[in-house]
């Protein structure tokens, strides 16, 4: 059942199943059971957009296909994050957050399953933790930004100097070639005027 609610969004009833919910479209609603979608690009849309928000990152955990046409019917979604269990020598454990996505005969996709826990902080938890540190990031940015814009500017001296150093060297070059042509050109004139002397 599609109900608009005056403000221009669409809210979609699951249509009366047992743990159903609401969905409304563009919202910072969270994921339930029993939440329609139209298509399976809109649920991992509005998935992706849920993790973005808690911050987490999404993968793939699993799929199944008709065995009538082979086309997708089943989608498993979940966080690509794990936790690090050190009393297992530091052994990582895949994160159990999901989303279990299933398509209907009329082709729309529902939730059957939804797991919200992480075994692992979230990016926003992060963040939050780290707001007394805003001003030390800010400045080790600031800090590395100058040393590569440094470090960009003495290529750009190093390339300056070696084209100077490679200009004088074929400078010198040439004014060799030159100076050698004038002491052949001296030495030649000189062997004709003795002969020229010789012969008077």
């Amino acid at each position: 059942m599609d109900v608009h609610d005056g403000n221009g969004r669409m809210e979609t009833s699951a249509g009366g199943e047992p743990n159903t919910c609401i969905v409304v479209v563009d919202t910072n609603q969270e994921p339930c059971v029993g939440m329609h979608f139209e298509s399976e690009e809109a649920a991992r849309a509005f998935y992706d957009e849920y993790a973005k928000r808690v911050g987490f990152g999404t993968r793939v955990l699993s799929s199944r296909k008709s065995e009538r046409d082979r086309s997708i019917i089943s989608r498993g979604l979940g966080c690509r994050g794990a936790s690090v269990n050190r009393k297992q020598g530091g052994q990582r454990e895949v994160c159990t957050a999901m989303i279990l996505l299933k398509r209907e005969k009329s082709g729309r996709w529902v939730v059957r399953k939804f797991v919200r826990d992480h075994n692992h902080p979230l990016m926003v938890q992060l963040r939050k933790s780290r707001r007394t540190l805003d001003e030390k990031d800010r400045k080790i940015l600031e800090l590395s930004a100058e040393l590569r814009a440094k470090k960009r500017l003495s290529a750009a001296y190093r390339e300056q100097l070696l084209t100077f150093m490679k200009d004088v060297e074929d400078h010198n070059e040439h004014l060799s070639t030159k100076v050698q042509l004038v002491f052949d050109n001296l030495r030649e004139f000189e062997a004709k005027r003795k002969k020229v002397s010789d012969h008077r």
